[in-house]
């Protein structure tokens, strides 16, 4: 889905700043979310790693863009939580000592796309990246949407995501990493830069 996470190639959001000695938790409430999260998904009926970024993905983009990591996981707990029956929001809001925010509901109630079961490319071939806008959850970032890259190597087959969320079912497909141009991808002078992402099957096609 196009949201406030997918934030590649967004202009003015400037540069990633990396602290080396950032520590693990700032706060010891960021420790408490960790726990958390692994205590509602140890609970919830058919949880995935998919399903908790999915709840990440509906964030309102001013709540998302405007808090912390850890109160991502703890937004993505709780609406969990609620939306698996584990918690009402009423005891939610009583445990909180007030409101508490949680993700938009679900835009999609069906599989977007159903994937391929297959590994159609080997590498050396040339793909392009699907130009599609879900609802629903997917792990195709959207900056490389439309670009054409080169196949560096297929990779087992691992369970689709955007099935796994939507559905009580698997497929499983092909990964592979994938060698893009940075000036394919930007639309800038870049020359002698590389990126790779690992992509799914159903996300490529022959260019």
């Amino acid at each position: 889905m196009d949201g406030p996470h997918d934030l590649g190639g967004r202009m003015d959001f400037g540069a990633v700043l990396v602290d080396p000695r950032e520590p693990v938790f700032r706060a010891r409430w960021e420790a408490a979310a960790m726990v958390l999260v692994s205590a509602a998904s140890a609970r919830a009926p058919n949880y995935t790693l998919s399903s908790f970024r999915y709840a990440v993905e509906r964030m309102d983009p001013v709540h998302y863009l405007g808090s912390p990591y850890y109160e991502h996981w703890l937004t993505a707990a709780a609406t969990t939580a609620v939306e698996t029956g584990l918690l009402s929001p009423e005891q939610l809001e009583k445990r909180a000592g007030g409101p508490f925010p949680l993700a938009h509901p679900p835009r999609v109630h069906g599989v977007e796309n159903p994937g391929t079961g297959a590994a159609r490319f080997t590498a050396g071939d040339r793909v392009r990246v699907r130009q599609w806008h879900p609802l629903g959850h997917t792990r195709c970032p959207g900056y490389l949407r439309g670009h054409v890259g080169t196949v560096l190597r297929r990779h087992g087959a691992v369970s689709l995501p955007d099935v796994e969320v939507h559905a009580p079912r698997r497929v499983r497909e092909g990964v592979y990493t994938v060698r893009f141009d940075a000036g394919e991808v930007w639309g800038d002078r870049q020359t002698g830069v590389r990126l790779n992402a690992d992509l799914w099957d159903s996300y490529l096609e022959t260019p």
